[in-house]
């Protein structure tokens, strides 16, 4: 949505609330009671491998270094009033319902004091509801004959503290392999399994799957430590790291995670594991139930508020290839941020305020009328600014009364703004031809908003005295590791993009109250916002009020070049910019040509009339898709063969194998009716993997979360493009090599098609990507 004139503002809500301080504690093993009930409490939980022979369940190590045992004991630690009699015996209630055999009795109790009541204790949500409602959800009693337990249950569960994401297949992993090491080696210290800042985990996926799903690297870094400790006996280290690795995989448990019949050790001693089979079809069993990846909320359930820069284009100019990578990475990133649970602002910094529409003010007052101009596109538009451009440079009277239209606009001259204002009006129609075509969304918030808030914003870097006058009356702040200043205001009075930028990052960090703003550009443009991050955090924007240790993250992601194939900057024969709304139907214009010649051919799965809609789909995805799959720092070249090849690493190859699943799916409707009913009612058996392509399959279907936890460190789409290709590359082999329809593994062939197909549309969603059922 855009405000209906930039001076206005966009319509962006303020975060309301500030996190509290938090106090950490590690636990083992926790359930999702534990989970929610530190959630409620605002108690951040990290993770611990270190379990305790004789707790059978979850263990809570407190700050002070005490071990609590049990999920209730743990839920009146995280309460916080060990003297709360009515919390303690409600959570005896909770237990003998967990325990009852015939829970009626307790139920009824239990209806008839929430007849009068909205909460077990209090006004208000505690860890004694937290336990009850997660109870009654597990053990899912009838309860039609307790309408007040009922409508507890009901008003309560959908609390976003009882969302819990699930642990992810290499955490699983690492928790049965660390957690060895821990009851062979017990004086191990927790820092053992932290990664240093700047280093690599222990365990990492194998570069080739032949070898092993993972590798971890403990037996390592475990053997110069017991090497080096006083207390180690010399048998412990005598076989070295591959010894120390051999124990590990002999004392690994079975049953669980690992494939402990597939350990090996290969070269110094990395340890090479295999995820096992059961595991894999418990796992893609569960993504299935759930109807695919859901998003991830981030750990305490509360929902971050972060900004992306993106897009900005100019005003009364076209909107050009050199704008591509911005608006489609920038689009990507707001998705992911938005698919793990935060508030993001996506928004658009059009350049529609400086000098330049001085000069397009005078021109277009000569030659034209707003109202002669408001039907043109913006295309005359960017002819006129060519005309108006030239009329500036060569006139010297055109040039003074240009520089008056600036005063005037600023001042609120009512002729120049309905000019200023039209201009923009034709424009952002222009542009939004563009973001229908990339599926983008975003909020118009230009520099013309900012403009006003520029003089209070230098004044506070004055009161920091944080401001150096230079002689030639310019005001400049200089930040450290940098040899050029920031030119906080002109010597002739004027703001430039420094000023501006200082003000929009005060905007949203101190009204928006942003944890995060991240500003995509092209990489020219690293330094400037490296130099306006230092001058905020100078200044003390980024530190949060609360606390201290919590600061503003400001982030800038830079891309490369779109080159032409001479390896020059892209554009035209006659050497003008390519026009992005061109450059995307191009491609469509040729994904049509080609999907004819295979309609003709009658190699497509579409009617006529579909053709030209799946044409769209499948032109605009490949220009999206070839650029987000690489590096955003790289340059590359831009080929429309290489982007619409069905083959390789591209859109198209993706969407025909997504579509290929569809079908298979479509003709097990139809051919194998009930099978495919007990699939959509979710009502089919569990999975049996047997088959190494439908092991692997499932192998890669459960590195979503893996994906989305790397995402979350720097927001790069393409390792959305590289999971999403493999996935692919893996479900091709797979439909290969195993028959689907008519096999006695048909349901679990079925299950796997689903699976691979849910996941698959959630990547394409996170990318930005449109998709089509059949090609």
């Amino acid at each position: 949505q855009q405000s209906k004139s930039n001076r206005a503002g966009p319509q962006i809500s303020a975060a309301s609330t500030v996190e509290k301080r938090m106090k950490t504690c590690k636990v083992f093993s926790p359930t999702q009671k534990i989970v929610a009930a530190a959630k409620l409490m605002n108690v951040k939980l990290n993770q611990c491998f270190r379990g305790y022979p004789l707790a059978n369940g979850s263990v809570l190590y407190t700050p002070n270094g005490n071990m609590i045992f049990g999920d209730n004991a743990i839920l009146k630690y995280l309460n916080n009033s060990p003297l709360d009699y009515n919390i303690d015996e409600w959570l005896e209630v909770e237990r003998d319902l967990r325990a009852s055999a015939k829970p009626d009795t307790i139920l009824a109790k239990l209806d008839a004091h929430l007849a009068s009541n909205s909460f077990l204790v209090g006004g208000s949500m505690s860890v004694a509801d937290v336990a009850m409602i997660c109870t009654l959800i597990s053990i899912d009693p009838n309860l039609d004959k307790f309408p007040s337990v009922q409508s507890f249950v009901a008003n309560n569960s959908g609390n976003p503290i009882f969302e819990m994401a699930g642990t992810s297949q290499i955490q699983d992993v690492e928790m049965v392999v660390y957690s060895t090491i821990l009851s062979l080696y017990p004086n191990v210290d927790d820092a053992f399994f932290e990664v240093p800042v700047g280093g690599s985990n222990m365990m990492q996926k194998a570069k080739d799957v032949k070898l092993g799903h993972y590798q971890c690297t403990a037996a390592l870094k475990l053997f110069q430590i017991l090497k080096n400790s006083k207390n180690s006996k010399p048998e412990v280290v005598k076989g070295g790291p591959k010894g120390l690795a051999q124990s590990i995989i002999d004392h690994l448990p079975r049953g669980g995670a690992v494939d402990t019949s597939t350990c090996n050790i290969a070269g110094p001693g990395f340890i090479m594991l295999r995820v096992s089979a059961d595991y894999l079809a418990l796992k893609v069993a569960k993504l299935i139930q759930s109807d695919g990846p859901k998003p991830r909320r981030n750990e305490h359930g509360e929902s971050e508020s972060v900004l992306v820069d993106f897009s900005s284009p100019n005003i009364a100019k076209e909107m050009h290839v050199g704008h591509l990578r911005s608006t489609i990475i920038g689009e990507s990133v707001s998705r992911i941020l938005e698919f793990t649970g935060h508030k993001t602002h996506r928004v658009n910094h059009v350049g529609d305020w400086g000098t330049q529409f001085g000069m397009l003010i005078e021109y277009l007052k000569q030659n034209a009328s707003s109202k002669d101009i408001s039907g043109n596109s913006v295309g005359d538009l960017t002819e006129f600014y060519r005309n108006a451009k030239q009329c500036f440079d060569e006139d010297e009277a055109f040039k003074k009364r240009s520089q008056l239209n600036v005063v005037a606009l600023q001042s609120g001259d009512e002729e120049c703004t309905k000019i200023w204002q039209t201009l923009c009006d034709i424009s952002r129609a222009s542009f939004e031809k563009v973001y229908s075509r990339l599926n983008c969304t975003l909020t118009e918030c230009g520099e013309s908003f900012y403009n006003p808030m520029i003089p209070g914003v230098i004044e506070k870097f004055k009161e920091a005295k944080l401001v150096t006058d230079d002689p030639s009356g310019a005001k400049l702040c200089f930040v450290d590791g940098h040899s050029a200043p920031l030119m906080l205001q002109k010597s002739d009075g004027g703001f430039g993009y420094d000023s501006t930028d200082m003000a929009a990052l005060h905007y949203r960090i101190k009204t928006l109250k942003c944890s995060r703003c991240i500003y995509i550009t092209d990489y020219t443009q690293s330094q400037h916002f490296q130099m306006c991050f230092a001058a905020a955090d100078k200044i003390g924007w980024t530190s949060d009020d609360a606390s201290a240790a919590k600061k503003v993250e400001l982030m800038h992601i830079g891309f490369g070049t779109v080159m032409g194939e001479d390896n020059k900057r892209f554009k035209t024969r006659s050497g003008d910019t390519v026009k992005l709304v061109d450059l995307l139907d191009e491609s469509s214009k040729r994904m049509e040509e080609n999907l004819r010649e295979r309609l003709n051919e009658k190699k497509a799965n579409i009617t006529e009339e579909e053709l030209p809609g799946v044409a769209k789909v499948l032109g605009y995805s490949a220009v999206k898709y070839f650029d987000l799959h690489r590096n955003p720092t790289s340059n590359y070249v831009f080929s429309y063969d290489r982007m619409l090849d069905t083959k390789g690493n591209t859109a198209i190859y993706l969407l025909y194998a997504h579509a290929r699943l569809v079908s298979i799916l479509a003709k097990a409707g139809d051919q194998f009716p009930e099978a495919m009913a007990k699939i959509q009612a979710k009502e089919s058996p569990a999975l049996s993997l047997v088959h190494p392509s439908e092991v692997n399959l499932a192998y890669h279907i459960n590195q979503f979360d893996e994906l989305l936890t790397t995402l979350l460190v720097d927001l790069l789409p393409y390792r959305i493009c590289d999971y999403l290709y493999a996935l692919s590359n893996s479900a091709s082999d797979f439909v290969t090599k195993c028959k689907v329809l008519g096999s006695d593994e048909m349901e679990t062939r079925l299950l796997l098609c689903k699976a691979t197909g849910l996941v698959m549309r959630v990547c394409f969603d996170l990318l930005g990507l449109q998709y089509v059922m059949s090609i």
